[in-house]
């Protein structure tokens, strides 16, 4: 009996065990961290690093302290008479080596504790752990990220934005998105827009500012036809950007809409937001229109209770990051770059079939593209593709890069997955509301003219050489009669016309 009171509590297997798990943690995070800071970054090694191993260290101590108050209740049922409190006689050098050897290790666990913490918040914030850690569901969004404007813009920076109390509810959020990871319960696409995405007046304003005035911006469209050359066409325009405030004096263009002074809420009646039944504008003065879709669905005591939206950039630049570029966009691009050789014949009609089709995945896709890509040009022009078989793999390798960037089929992601309200090429858009479908009561309508936006400066195909000064209305290559009464996403759908 003397024996088992003088032996140490913390003599029994579950402590004993958790010493030993506590121990190889820590050699691990110490291996770990010389391996993070030597070598390339891991999202992988940083989460085993940062998050995994510590927690692992963490139930070692815990089964450590578990043990000993385990083994006490043991001992007092057994009739062996314990202190209340732990004895610490300082003048028995055994206890007091014990109690130098537990200071000096509590304050190198808790200064291991601050630093693990510190490089855990920050790995939990970075671009890596956001885009690379969850690799299946998030490969299309990170790619499309890196490829961006906003590549040197850290995820969190739009996703999170400053302050503590986002940086919870991220955390939090992150928690089911986790479960959903692990238990294979994601969507397929990852919907959007994004429910809980923090105000653009707090993330995207931080860096752009709206009250900054603008004048009208060259903006140059290069396009290429379907026809055997590809010919060239191209069309210049002036954007005109505006923005403003009422202390600045200027507050027109497109930027009105994010006046401070301008108050646009708005009723969709779908997920996506692109079916607008309902606009209120409130003005400076603070006079209030109200516009109702002449075909919505909704009753006015539903528009009444339905939720409103106040419109911010994220209305029009709904994928300012995560941009799918559709294939006829991607392959002008390309054209234009010279990655993709525009004396092969039919270059443009041959590269965005190919892109357009429906795969299974990844791997059949970049298979397909090749084969049947050499395939029509060694088969119907065998002269050029015997000349020209260097511009052929080049043209055949950027169609593969333009799939692997812009299109996930294991994820079903591509261009009309997510609509683009920048514009109106593709999708509604602008139009959305500039459709001169929106009346108010009084008979005010939101116009769908064109020059609201933009002015036309010229248009040349092939060889042919600009207008001189600016036109007044755009002409199409092939006469759709009035194009007010069409919209460009009636027949550009991002494949082959």
């Amino acid at each position: 009996m003397a024996d088992t009171v003088k032996r140490s509590l913390a003599r029994n297997l579950i402590s004993e065990a958790g010493v030993l798990i506590a121990i190889i943690a820590l050699a691990n995070i110490i291996f770990l961290i010389y391996i993070d800071v030597t070598s390339a970054e891991n999202p992988y090694l940083g989460i085993l690093t940062y998050v995994i191993v510590p927690a692992i260290l963490v139930v070692g101590i815990l089964l450590f302290l578990f043990g000993l108050l385990w083994e006490r209740r043991r001992r007092r049922r057994a009739g062996v008479e314990l202190p209340e409190y732990p004895e610490i006689n300082l003048n028995v050098r055994r206890v007091r080596n014990t109690v130098y050897i537990s200071v000096f290790g509590g304050v190198v666990f808790l200064l291991v504790s601050v630093l693990g913490s510190y490089r855990a918040y920050h790995y939990t914030d970075s671009d890596q752990f956001c885009g690379a850690t969850c690799h299946t569901p998030m490969t299309p969004e990170y790619t499309a990220y890196k490829l961006s404007p906003h590549a040197r813009v850290g995820c969190v920076g739009c996703h999170v934005g400053p302050g503590a109390s986002w940086y919870v509810r991220s955390k939090l959020s992150g928690a089911y998105q986790l479960y959903a990871v692990l238990s294979n319960k994601f969507p397929r696409p990852i919907p959007t827009p994004v429910k809980n995405l923090r105000p653009a007046q707090q993330t995207c304003e931080q860096c752009h500012w709206p009250e900054k005035f603008w004048g009208a911006q060259l903006k140059v469209f290069n396009h290429f036809a379907y026809d055997e050359a590809s010919t060239p066409r191209q069309a210049q325009l002036l954007i005109k950007t505006g923005g403003g405030s009422a202390q600045a004096g200027l507050n027109a263009g497109i930027h009105w809409h994010m006046n401070i002074a301008n108050e646009i809420t708005y009723v969709a009646s779908d997920e996506q937001r692109q079916n607008i039944d309902y606009v209120k504008i409130k003005d400076r003065a603070g006079r209030v229109t109200e516009y109702f879709a002449k075909e919505s669905k909704l009753k006015p005591e539903q528009i009444a209770a339905a939720e409103k939206r106040r419109m911010d950039c994220i209305d029009c630049h709904n994928r300012p990051t995560h941009i799918y570029t559709p294939p006829d966009r991607a392959v002008d691009r390309a054209l234009v770059a010279g990655t993709i050789d525009r004396t092969l014949p039919f270059v443009k009609a041959q590269t965005v079939d190919v892109l357009s089709r429906d795969y299974k995945s990844t791997q059949e896709a970049v298979d397909t593209i090749g084969r049947d890509l050499r395939a029509f040009w060694s088969q119907k022009y065998p002269a050029v593709f015997a000349s020209k078989r260097a511009a052929v793999d080049r043209s055949v390798a950027t169609t593969q890069n333009i799939f692997r960037s812009t299109r996930f089929p294991e994820m079903k992601v591509d261009w009309r997955t997510h609509p683009d309200n920048i514009g109106h090429f593709y999708f509604k858009g602008c139009f959305r509301c500039h459709d001169n479908e929106h009346v108010s009561k009084d008979g005010k309508v939101i116009s769908k003219d064109c020059h609201i936006c933009h002015d036309f400066l010229g248009q040349a195909e092939g060889g042919t050489a600009m207008f001189a000064i600016p036109k007044k209305d755009f002409t199409h290559p092939v006469d759709l009669g009035d194009l007010t009464a069409v919209t460009c996403a009636d027949c550009h759908t991002g494949k082959s016309m």
